[in-house]
């Protein structure tokens, strides 16, 4: 029987999965701190929350202030990788259902998902999770999913699922926002209400570089939502993460209305606009030659931000990649500053040589990719940390990173000056406190160099005079023709049409 006061469940379980990446993830990674907190069990779910900018933190706010009763669960997330492994997922979706069973009365549930999960024997994780959370909760029950931009969303998803909301900002600066969204959906099909879906897929892949919100396709796209919301039409689009290789990987939209054909209509509208928008979505990437030349070019004033799009481990990258770092050594350049690169060897060896010491070091170089390898120099320790970071900039403001031990390195015997900084534990150069947090002012350089795809663009744009991405080797897809697919779907294509 339904409360006085409606009683929601709320858990999260989130990986975004590189088909092509290196390394699975496992319980102990979703168990671990790392960019996000660490697993949080029952009330710690909302405590261990609070603030950050993250879909099960805005939903539990919003929910409080509408005066539900919140039921929370679990909440995990592990740094993109390959596959989730199935011990990993079968354990995790038993504690939620298992929470679920224990929480008593219940009249809806919340999700907060991510999207492109693909385990071992799921390619479609969080249909898989629908599919057993809808079978315990029954049809009458709604359930509510938060998600990703870079979602690939099926048809089981959607129709397992009464609503979902997806972030409509690429940095994701609206993650807690679209979590409160799915607050007032959920009071309206608590109080009896009825909301029509349709769903729509596009035929072809945009590049995660090319994802970004403040240009074509994503800005025109993204502002041709709240005119359909003032029309009554909940709608939101997920342009896909292209390394998550299965069917269903591509963009999307969903559309909510009183109405089937109003719903219908609005998917219909963004289906359109995406086929006029996609011959746009042509951003061009650098070689690691040509950063080089622009790195090395006079300047005075803001830095150059180079951002080495294929070796983002926030997309499941190895973060140890060293294409760029190579050309730039090549060309001399000066003034450079580089990371997050993730090496534990080479950070306990500077640990060990203590600050200002000098040590010999194959750095990185071990993702596999063509054209990747270890990059042999000697290195001065400039500095050491622990590798606890508090993030400053807005896309995680409230949150901690959990690097390990951390330093900040010189590279020594080249004739070029660059300063790296080596972690431990693999985490996306996001945040300007990455390098800040271990005495290093990032606007003080000539040239930045980043392994991120678009997150860093909300910290670092400010202190920028130009950004561009760079092509070097990498496991992370951004020059989508160059990676061998095995499973999308037969009418995707991997390179924009062109106009």
């Amino acid at each position: 029987m339904r409360q006085s006061k409606p009683r929601i469940a709320i858990a999260g379980f989130q990986h975004e999965t590189n088909c092509f990446g290196t390394t699975k993830a496992g319980l102990a990674e979703f168990e671990m701190a790392d960019s996000w907190p660490a697993m949080l069990h029952g009330e710690a779910v909302i405590a261990g929350t609070r603030g950050m900018n993250l879909p099960i933190a805005g939903f539990a706010k919003a929910a409080e202030d509408a005066g539900m009763e919140l039921a929370p669960v679990l909440w995990c997330a592990a740094e993109p990788s390959a596959h989730v492994t199935d011990h990993a997922f079968d354990t995790i979706c038993g504690m939620i259902l298992d929470g679920l069973r224990a929480a008593g009365p219940l009249d809806g549930i919340f999700l907060d998902l991510h999207g492109a999960m693909v385990t071992e024997s799921h390619p479609d994780g969080e249909g898989e999770i629908l599919r057993r959370l809808r079978a315990w909760a029954g049809p009458e029950r709604p359930i509510a999913v938060s998600l990703d931009l870079h979602a690939n969303i099926s048809a089981a998803l959607v129709e397992l699922a009464d609503y979902i909301a997806i972030y409509r900002t690429y940095p994701h600066l609206d993650m807690a926002e679209t979590g409160g969204r799915c607050v007032p959906v959920l009071q309206h099909l608590l109080a009896g209400g009825r909301l029509h879906k349709a769903f729509r897929q596009m035929d072809c892949l945009i590049p995660l570089h090319a994802q970004y919100t403040g240009a074509t396709p994503g800005r025109e796209l993204y502002a041709a939502l709240p005119p359909l919301a003032q029309a009554g039409v909940l709608a939101d689009i997920a342009l896909g993460f292209t390394a998550a290789d299965y069917p269903d990987t591509r963009p999307s939209c969903v559309a909510y209305a009183r109405t089937a054909g109003a719903a219908a209509q609005a998917a219909d509208h963004i289906a359109k606009l995406f086929a006029r928008l996609e011959p746009h979505a042509h951003h061009p990437m650098l070689t690691p030659e040509q950063a080089a030349e622009i790195a090395c070019q006079p300047r005075t004033g803001k830095p150059v931000v180079l951002a080495d799009v294929q070796d983002n481990p926030g997309a499941g990258g190895t973060s140890d990649t060293t294409g760029l770092l190579a050309a730039l050594a090549q060309a001399g350049a000066q003034g450079a500053l580089m990371g997050l690169f993730h090496d534990p060897a080479a950070a306990a060896a500077a640990h060990e040589a203590g600050q200002g010491g000098l040590f010999r070091a194959a750095l990185g170089g071990r993702s596999g990719a063509a054209g990747d390898q270890p990059f042999e120099a000697e290195f001065q320790v400039l500095a050491l940390g622990d590798g606890r970071c508090r993030y400053s900039g807005e896309m995680y403001g409230g949150g901690v990173a959990a690097l390990g031990p951390t330093a900040a390195l010189r590279l020594m015997g080249t004739g070029a000056d660059i300063t790296l900084v080596v972690t431990s534990l693999r985490n996306q150069c996001l945040d300007l406190a990455h390098f800040t947090h271990i005495g290093l002012d990032p606007a003080a350089y000539k040239t930045i160099c980043v392994k991120s795809t678009a997150h860093f663009r909300a910290d670092f744009e400010p202190i920028a005079s130009a950004v561009y991405p760079v092509a070097a080797p990498g496991v992370f897809p951004c020059d989508l023709g160059s990676f061998p697919y095995k499973n999308l779907h037969p009418d995707v294509r991997t390179t924009p049409a062109r106009s």
